[in-house]
């Protein structure tokens, strides 16, 4: 299979914390840039083996923090989350981010900080 040089204008970053700890890390995500979020609660099914790995107890009511990031500032904001919820923090938790390929409905802010909306791609493609 061929790879692809799409380029991409946004990335979901997902954060996955212990609960009661993701206010925290979009608190971080936002002063790296992150405009807003979504938060979901969650129930974790690690292992013995994966706490070994990772070296901390698996909790299982976990938070997902879900951000839709412009590409160019989802490195900034991935940093700063592992800096302050990665391991060996109080919060310990796991981010990553997925490439997103169409967006709909979503706004975006212009250099004058005025919300904008971004057109719904041609449904024809």
């Amino acid at each position: 299979m061929a790879s692809s040089n799409k380029k991409f204008e946004y990335e979901l970053i997902l954060c996955i914390v212990n609960e009661g700890f993701a206010d925290t890390v979009m608190e971080v995500a936002k002063e790296a840039g992150a405009s807003g979020g979504t938060i979901l609660n969650a129930r974790g099914t690690a292992n013995k083996e994966a706490e070994a790995f990772f070296h901390i107890t698996i909790q299982p009511e976990k938070e997902i923090l879900m951000v839709l990031a412009p590409t160019e500032i989802k490195d900034a904001i991935l940093h700063a989350i592992y800096r302050k919820a990665g391991l060996g923090t109080t919060s310990p938790g796991i981010a990553f981010s997925l490439p997103v390929d169409n967006v709909a409905g979503f706004f975006k802010r212009t250099q004058n900080d005025k919300a904008e909306q971004k057109p719904a791609p041609d449904a024809k493609n």
